[in-house]
């Protein structure tokens, strides 16, 4: 039986790893995580915040994830784009998931992003929490 997603990964390019520190620990605020020795030798970086964690390993040929993306559940979405826009990241806002406040964007080398928020989630200030909507660990700034 499934229980949680441990990770998601995304490929990057060889010798990228200082442009995705600097995306995901500067920008989106996460915390760089050791690598396994063994898997260390390869390249890439592994970043968490809370219970999300992403891992970036190193294609040779590398091509980026334009439509498969992870979708990261932020909260207080507005000053959470704000901080990608204050980083010269791009965003782009779409409104065709009911019930939730979205953008995308895209790390340093492509990868395309997905930033939500539930519309009424207890995070956003006046709202109301219905029973039973508690959602699991966000990603925060």
């Amino acid at each position: 039986m499934l229980a949680a997603v441990d990770h998601v990964q995304l490929a990057a390019p060889p010798g990228s790893e200082d442009f995705l520190r600097g995306y995901y620990v500067e920008v989106l605020g996460m915390a760089e995580i050791p690598k396994p020795p063994v898997l260390a030798a390869r390249g890439g970086c592994w970043f968490r915040a809370g219970a999300v964690q992403l891992h970036l390993g190193i294609e040779k040929v590398f091509r980026p994830a334009k439509k498969a993306h992870p979708g990261l559940r932020v909260t207080g979405i507005e000053a959470f784009a704000a901080r990608l826009r204050a980083h010269e990241a791009e965003v782009t806002w779409d409104d065709n998931l009911p019930g939730h406040r979205r953008f995308y964007s895209e790390d340093p080398v492509g990868n395309r992003l997905e930033f939500l928020e539930p519309l009424g989630s207890a995070e956003q200030p006046g709202s109301v929490e219905q029973p039973g909507s508690r959602s699991p660990e966000r990603l925060g700034s």
